[in-house]
């Protein structure tokens, strides 16, 4: 068997694979018994700075800003919108890589944040979330009392 032959058989089983379970797992989705269109964005998170915070940098490039919706529910941010299609006509497309349609990323966050203090600026295609983190909560204790020696352990 040729090598080209090989390679064009793996690329055929990929494209088999990749319509039955979809092009990875976290975008395999069951509604009405189909897949679920759209895409997941590539995020980046830390936390950095003096008082922390939390950012978050989302890649949404080729999508307008108007087409996009943060909201903070607890420890999750969640960033949806969608990236449009062109709707050009007369294109003969021989490839077609770049995902588009609706998407929905949830961003499980490592401590509490102040959701109304969030700053959010959008460049370059990156969006940049900046969430400063909640001050923990102080639990005052009561001082903690010597037993007498020979005492029981209760």
């Amino acid at each position: 068997m040729r090598e080209d032959d090989l390679f064009a058989n793996f690329e055929r089983m990929r494209r088999q694979l990749d319509e039955l379970f979809g092009h990875s797992w976290e975008r395999v989705g069951v509604t009405g018994g189909g897949r679920r269109r759209g895409f997941s964005p590539k995020v980046d998170v830390y936390y950095c700075g003096d008082p922390p915070k939390a950012v978050v940098t989302a890649d949404l490039s080729g999508i307008e800003i108007e087409d996009v919706a943060l909201e903070v529910q607890g420890r999750r941010l969640v960033i949806g919108g969608e990236r449009k299609h062109s709707e050009e006509n007369n294109r003969l497309y021989q490839q077609i890589e770049i995902e588009h349609g609706h998407f929905r990323r949830v961003i499980e966050l490592g401590a509490d944040v102040v959701a109304d203090a969030a700053k959010a600026t959008y460049e370059d295609g990156l969006l940049r979330i900046e969430l400063p983190l909640a001050e923990p909560e102080k639990i005052s204790l009561t001082p903690i009392k010597k037993s007498p020696r020979g005492g029981s352990r209760d």
